[in-house]
């Protein structure tokens, strides 16, 4: 019966040693509320019409962005260092994922920011309006490692 236990014991061991300590929602990175200086990119023809993060399609005449942390629903105020053209965007996605960059911008805000030729610009990202929690709109994406 000991050797029961102690099997037991080491079997559930093995299975909690491999669980979170800290809850995920603790452990995600908070979102930033001060401004963010970076590079921009934006989002090419083959994503129109698809579902992004918040579960609505993509429209490339939209003022919508991609940004890692930011809440969806968070107003901002990109504006292009080069040339100081500025626009106001909806966070409405999660990305990108290339390194260097801190947002993406429907095609329209990249027009009016000036950086559709060269496709990448430095920019710097002022969040103006970020909503509560309770007003956040679109699903949370789980992401795994």
């Amino acid at each position: 019966m000991r050797r029961e236990l102690a099997a037991l014991a080491a079997m559930a061991g093995l299975c909690l040693a491999n669980c979170d300590v800290v809850p995920e929602a603790a452990a995600a990175q908070p979102p930033r509320r001060h401004a963010q200086e970076g590079k921009a990119s934006y989002y090419g023809p083959q994503f129109n019409g698809r579902r992004m993060a918040n579960g609505e399609r993509f429209d490339p005449r939209s003022n919508t962005a991609a940004h890692r942390t930011l809440p969806f629903g968070t107003k901002a105020r990109v504006t292009n260092l080069e040339n100081g053209r500025s626009a106001v965007v909806t966070v409405k996605d999660r990305g990108p994922y290339v390194r260097g960059r801190i947002i993406d911008v429907s095609p329209h805000v990249a027009e009016r920011l000036g950086m559709k030729e060269d496709g990448v610009a430095p920019v710097q990202v002022q969040p103006i309006q970020v909503p509560a929690e309770e007003e956040q709109s679109g699903r949370v994406q789980e992401t795994r490692q």
